[in-house]
């Protein structure tokens, strides 16, 4: 693992970081986020929708040229707009939807400006699948007892005295 990779093995990982920047489209975060992570786009979505487009149509080559001055423009408008006021010992959280080239580009430049930046490891995807796993495993940290009767047959006296 590289020194600017994070990997997060429970949910309650995240707060070791003072800040969680997603760095998906817009409309890729209103569909869903981690919880306190704020958005700061390198691709806005008609952007994300033009890269795609050329990458599919013309080449990845032509894609990436026009997707690195965008993700250029936009970066230096999140740092100017946002984080110029944080101090050397920000740690800020990085994450795209798989962990690759977007939020590397916004991570190697905060890393140049000498924050402790780190890229989730498996973007966004990674988080989700963390999430389900522990679901799934949350019922079985608890004891659940099934209490069942008919209306006036001492139900709620039963939970007083065991709550």
């Amino acid at each position: 693992m590289k020194a600017d990779i994070a990997t997060v093995g429970r949910v309650s990982d995240f707060d070791s970081f003072d800040e969680i920047i997603d760095v998906r489209s817009p409309a890729e975060f209103a569909e869903d986020h981690i919880p306190g992570s704020v958005n700061c786009p390198v691709l806005d979505n008609q952007q994300r929708i033009e890269i795609g487009t050329l990458y599919k149509q013309v080449s990845a080559f032509e894609a990436k040229k026009l997707g690195a001055a965008h993700v250029a423009e936009n970066i230096a408008r999140h740092l100017r707009a946002r984080f110029l006021d944080r101090p050397k010992s920000w740690r800020p959280l990085i994450v795209c939807w798989r962990g690759g080239q977007r939020s590397g580009s916004m991570n190697h430049v905060f890393r140049r400006v000498g924050w402790d930046a780190q890229q989730l490891e498996g973007g966004y995807k990674a988080y989700r699948r963390l999430v389900v796993e522990s679901l799934a495993a949350l019922p079985r940290q608890f004891r659940l007892k099934v209490i069942c009767g008919a209306t006036g047959s001492a139900k709620s006296r039963i939970l007083q005295a065991i709550g």
